[in-house]
């Protein structure tokens, strides 16, 4: 798992959730960081913002789509950007699943499960 958000404490909020359920995580501050780093960690998942410095998380979403290398990795939008247009924006790009902040822990949890391939209770 690469969790990205420029937020600190929603950076830690998700992954300490996710490391709750069993997940290895690594994080990144911003999208140039996710790509810095996507190569070494090889997530099954990424969990990626859209609103931050450097890198937003649409040309992150557009560049790992483009990498052979990274282009089979699931990506989960976790967005305060809610409208319907955004949500279209996301599928149009080839994001997985789409989560809205404020955000259900347990539903997040379950996102990520469905994607990574782990059973409900895995």
């Amino acid at each position: 798992m690469l969790v990205v958000d420029d937020d600190e404490v929603i950076r830690q909020l998700i992954a300490v959730n996710l490391q709750l359920e069993g997940f290895e995580v690594e994080t990144a501050v911003d999208g140039q960081d996710c790509l810095d780093k996507v190569i070494e960690v090889d997530p099954l998942v990424i969990t990626l913002d859209i609103m931050m410095p450097r890198l937003d998380g649409w040309v992150t979403a557009v560049k790992l789509r483009e990498d052979p290398a990274t282009s089979h990795m699931k990506v989960v939008m976790i967005t305060a950007r809610a409208q319907d247009h955004d949500i279209r924006r996301g599928h149009e790009i080839g994001v997985d699943a789409y989560v809205t902040k404020p955000f259900d822990p347990a539903h997040l949890i379950r996102t990520v499960r469905k994607l990574a391939g782990a059973g409900p209770h895995a």
